[in-house]
């Protein structure tokens, strides 16, 4: 079974982050959130993996590479110009890296949805593609998916009104297609395959198949903080051994005699937190520094960003990569600092 990952996004709602490494790359604990995805897709029987890359590709593949021991062969799709979600999949088809049936996902997932069940579905009912559709409390931020009893799609409303909201289904950004579905997109075109494609194949092979467990787009500091606390805790299947009311403290990072950490925290590999400094429901990326008596609430620090001595970030606050924090300065709620930026 081969997979496409779709990666091409600026991930502009996670910014500064992002203006500095590309989401997928941005580590989830223990490793990057690409690297979750792919360990995801092992344990359903996918033995290839292409990302259809764009912003900042160069930095995913040195965070992922070509291969993981034990895992699927990776390559990678440069697009030339953004392709929207249908485009990268007639590029990887016209390319000869994809066959007649395959998996395409979104990039920013994490989940832990049943896909050898979507598999089973789609081979059972024989249809063009199957959609991956998970129930949500409040459908109306979302791509809304009406079917019928047999699993036949009838139609789709996007980000609906709660008067037209009747069923808690929405597209989970999972879908198994054959080759036939690539030959309606133009090739060298942007096209949405959800706005675009899909609404064509109603009433003609298209499928969607409802799976439980955990999903969540991580898309937002908000969410981005939610989805470590939820691989910290195990709340959903990954590779990383859990451990409830534990702090997460990586390879080589200092933790001095008589600071605070967690249990909600990730520290870093190479970082280093100062005497009395306290680090509550927040991540540092790796080799960030935090002076004594530093405190950091609710917030996530870029790869090497410094806070002095006596100073305060957050809560809710995103620090660029490199920043400095200057001794008693106060970074407040909501705030958002440029990479490399000084903040007295």
């Amino acid at each position: 079974m081969q997979a496409l990952v779709l990666v091409g996004g600026e991930g502009t709602r996670l910014r500064p982050l992002t203006l500095t490494k590309p989401k997928p790359a941005i580590p989830l604990v223990d490793r990057p959130l690409i690297r979750h995805t792919v360990d995801w897709l092992r344990r359903h029987g996918v033995e290839e993996v292409v990302l259809a890359c764009g912003f900042r590709a160069d930095d995913l593949r040195a965070a992922l590479g070509d291969a993981i021991p034990g895992g699927p062969r990776i390559s990678y799709l440069s697009e030339p110009e953004p392709l929207g979600t249908a485009g990268p999949v007639r590029l990887a088809v016209d390319g000869g890296l994809l066959g007649e049936r395959f998996l395409v996902l979104n990039g920013d997932l994490l989940s832990d949805l049943d896909l050898t069940k979507l598999i089973e579905y789609h081979d059972a009912g024989a249809g063009a593609a199957t959609i991956a559709v998970h129930p949500v409390d409040d459908p109306s931020a979302y791509g809304l998916v009406r079917r019928a009893p047999g699993g036949e799609v009838t139609g789709f409303l996007e980000k609906p009104d709660p008067a037209d909201i009747d069923t808690d289904e929405v597209n989970a950004g999972a879908y198994v297609l054959e080759r036939e579905v690539v030959e309606l997109v133009p090739a060298g075109q942007a096209v949405s395959i959800e706005r675009e494609i899909f609404p064509r194949l109603v009433g003609g092979g298209l499928h969607a198949c409802r799976l439980e467990g955990y999903w969540t787009d991580v898309g937002t500091p908000e969410r981005y903080l939610q989805a470590s606390w939820d691989v910290l805790e195990g709340v959903i299947e990954t590779d990383f051994d859990p451990r409830p009311g534990e702090p997460w403290v990586g390879a080589g990072a200092e933790v001095a005699v008589g600071a605070e950490i967690g249990p909600r925290a990730v520290v870093g590999p190479g970082s280093i937190v100062g005497p009395g400094a306290r680090v509550a429901d927040s991540v540092l990326l790796e080799g960030c520094r935090l002076g004594e008596g530093a405190r950091v609430r609710g917030s996530i620090l870029g790869p090497g960003v410094d806070v002095g001595d006596g100073a305060s970030v957050g809560p809710t606050a995103v620090v660029g990569e490199g920043a400095r924090i200057a001794p008693r300065a106060d970074v407040g709620q909501d705030a958002r600092v440029a990479p490399a930026e000084v903040v007295n």
